[in-house]
């Protein structure tokens, strides 16, 4: 009888110990996920580029969202009084709630991205929803008049599976940011702390990432300015994503 019941116990801490390390792996493989999902800087298939690694002195401006009545057109004439270019990463359905905010940003010379269209996290969706996603607002985009590449951007620097799949499979180029003020609420608070923050963390071939298109984020369409300024101080030059692409192949090309 003593036999037996040593036997079953030992089954059972046999079998709490493997439960025990299944849980363990569950739990790498779902942080390890996350980990994946939220990177800057890698994805699981397709190119992606969060800066560019050069010694020239250049910088992307780039805004996510909207666009939004709140906010586009101030940064639009902010952007023109500093003769610089941008690239906004615009939603489908805000282009298609106010196309007349798309086609002022393109009007004015802008770049044009695509950051899908309901804004939603892209983890573990179908592919269908993600042609979806993708299609629809390009074709809103080209309807503002853009004629230049489209790159595209996952809400919330979010992409899993699918979505990488897709846009390497349609050869398109992913975009992130190595340069985020608005992710950090002490820094996002204060235009001068934004100013602060992307100019200490910029370096040559960074892009910068923004959010000013709501009402709501006044103080970032106040740092706007100050922010260009301070950084042609310090000998910056404003272009395009895609103009930092290319600057990537040229560089590529003569080596």
């Amino acid at each position: 009888m003593t036999i037996v019941r040593s036997r079953t116990r030992g089954k059972a801490r046999v079998v709490a110990t493997w439960l025990g390390l299944g849980l363990v792996a569950l739990a790498l493989l779902a942080f390890g996920q996350f980990k994946l999902s939220n990177s800057r800087s890698f994805q699981i298939c397709g190119g992606l580029t969060n800066r560019v690694d050069t010694q020239a002195k250049v910088v992307a401006l780039t805004f996510d969202d909207g666009p939004h009545p709140g906010g586009t057109q101030q940064i639009v004439r902010t952007l023109a009084a500093k003769q610089v270019r941008a690239t906004f990463y615009l939603t489908g359905s805000e282009l298609e709630r106010y196309p007349q905010l798309g086609r002022e940003i393109a009007a004015a010379g802008h770049e044009i991205g695509n950051h899908s269209y309901a804004h939603e996290r892209m983890l573990f969706v179908t592919p269908g929803r993600v042609a979806d996603e993708v299609r629809r607002t390009d074709a809103l985009i080209r309807q503002t008049g853009y004629r230049g590449e489209i790159t595209f951007r996952p809400p919330y620097g979010k992409k899993l599976i699918a979505l990488p799949c897709y846009l390497r499979m349609h050869d398109r180029t992913t975009i992130t940011w190595d340069v985020e003020p608005n992710s950090y609420p002490d820094v996002d608070a204060d235009a001068s702390r934004i100013v602060k923050y992307s100019v200490e963390h910029t370096r040559p071939g960074s892009i910068i990432l923004l959010h000013g298109m709501y009402p709501s984020r006044h103080e970032t369409r106040k740092a706007i300015g100050p922010l260009i300024d301070a950084l042609r101080e310090r000998g910056y030059r404003f272009v395009t994503v895609s103009e930092l692409l290319e600057l990537r192949s040229a560089q590529a090309d003569a080596t």
